[in-house]
This record gives C-alpha cells, sequence and structure tokens, in this order.
C-alpha cells in the first residue's frame, strides 16, 4: 500500500506516520507539507510543497496511491469564519479534488472533530465548517472516504503537539488519560488508535463513512 499523508508535522499526523512507517503492507509513505520532516526511513518520502491551495506543479508525483490521510488542520480560535474556511476548507479540498481525479481508486481519510456539524448550520463555526468540509468530501468520487471525527487524543511514543496550550494539556493530564481512556472509551482516543484505525479502513473499509471517536477504538480492536 501506497500512502500520501498531509499534515505530519502535527500532533495526529506524527502519530499517523509512525503507525505507517511500523506496517508491514506500507511500501510507501509519502508526506506533503510546506516544511520538511526532521525524520528519515527507507519508507519515507519527504514531498515539500508550498502552496496548499495549488497542486498543478506536483501532479505527477501524487499519482499511484492507495490512500490518503489528511491530518492538516488548525485552531479555530481567534480566527474569523472566512479565514478558519479557507484553512480547512479551501485547503482540504484543494487535495481532495485534485487526489480524487489522479487516483480515483484512493480511499481518502480525513481528520475533523467530535461535534461537527453535518447540517451546516449550527452556531459554532468550527463545526459548520467542518461540516461542510465533510459533506463536500463525501460528495468526492473516491473509491470510499471517511471523516473521522475524535475527541480527545492522547499523544503516544513521544509525540508531542505544537500547539503549546494543548501540549501543557496533554503535560498535566498524562498521568490520568489512560485511566479515563479505560472509563470512557467513547470518548478518548491515541495517536496509535488513530494511525492504526486509518490503515484499517484504508485496508477494509468500515461500515459507515462518518466514525466517531466509539467507531475508530472499535475498528482497531476488531483488527486484533
Amino acid at each position: 500500500m501506497k500512502v500520501l499523508l498531509f499534515g505530519a508535522t502535527g500532533m495526529v499526523g506524527q502519530g499517523v506516520l509512525i503507525e505507517c512507517l511500523q506496517a508491514a503492507d506500507v511500501s510507501l509513505v509519502q508526506s506533503v507539507g510546506r516544511t520538511a520532516l526532521d525524520r528519515q526511513h527507507p519508507k519515507l518520502r519527504d514531498l515539500v510543497h508550498t502552496d496548499l491551495l495549488d497542486y498543478s506543479a506536483i501532479e505527477s508525483e501524487l499519482i499511484g496511491f492507495d490512500a490518503c490521510f489528511f491530518c492538516l488542520g488548525v485552531t479555530s480560535a481567534g480566527k474569523t469564519e472566512a479565514d478558519y474556511s479557507k484553512l480547512t476548507y479551501d485547503i482540504t479540498l484543494a487535495v481532495a479534488t485534485t487526489l480524487a481525479r489522479l487516483n480515483p481508486q484512493m480511499t481518502f481519510v480525513y481528520v475533523s472533530g467530535a461535534g461537527t456539524d453535518s447540517s451546516e448550520k449550527g452556531r459554532s463555526m468550527w463545526a459548520r465548517v467542518k461540516g461542510r468540509t465533510e459533506n463536500a468530501l463525501l460528495r468526492l468520487p473516491f473509491k470510499a472516504a471517511y471523516m473521522f471525527r475524535p475527541g480527545i487524543i492522547q499523544p503516544m511514543r513521544g509525540v508531542r503537539s505544537k500547539t503549546s496550550t494543548y501540549q501543557i494539556f496533554y503535560s498535566l493530564t498524562r498521568p490520568l488519560l489512560p485511566l479515563l481512556r479505560t472509563m470512557m472509551p467513547s470518548t478518548i482516543l491515541t495517536t496509535e488508535v488513530v494511525g492504526q484505525a486509518m490503515l484499517a479502513v484504508a485496508r477494509r473499509g468500515a461500515s459507515k463513512p462518518v466514525l466517531e471517536t466509539a467507531d475508530i477504538n472499535a475498528l482497531v480492536a476488531a483488527a486484533g
């Protein structure tokens, strides 16, 4: 399996990258981002591309992939709806529309968020924008598309968040999160589980396109 990965420098993307590189059936992971990764691996190809809204110059480098794991995202804090839409909807659809044309047999997995508003009409700005993004992705002619809606994600294997406030939260709650995961499996995931679940849907699909935390956990448990 050949995998495209967007957002590999973020907390979720770091965890997904680790799982992909460790998977025996993954022969290539190509990361696409504005900055180079500080990691090397025989399976890893790092493609630096600064214009996240236009991929015409690198289309030849985006052909022949079985799956795309889209982990790129930003916080909505302090942003207008127009700004957040550009960074969330516009960039995601620029990638996805290009890939759907180049790789129609691809499985596309998008990291959304718990509480996303599929109606696109709710009061929460970020939830509306995420819902609009999900709905647009599900209309594209991929082999399959899955929307992951994680809640709290516990970073594992040395993964760290680039957002300082999030990292402080994870540092403070690190001793408690394993217990909370046991008590509330429908609320908390790990970066390991997210990566393993993405690989699971790329291999075998899932029973529905929108997957909440409990669904994501169940995918990995079913895979053994």
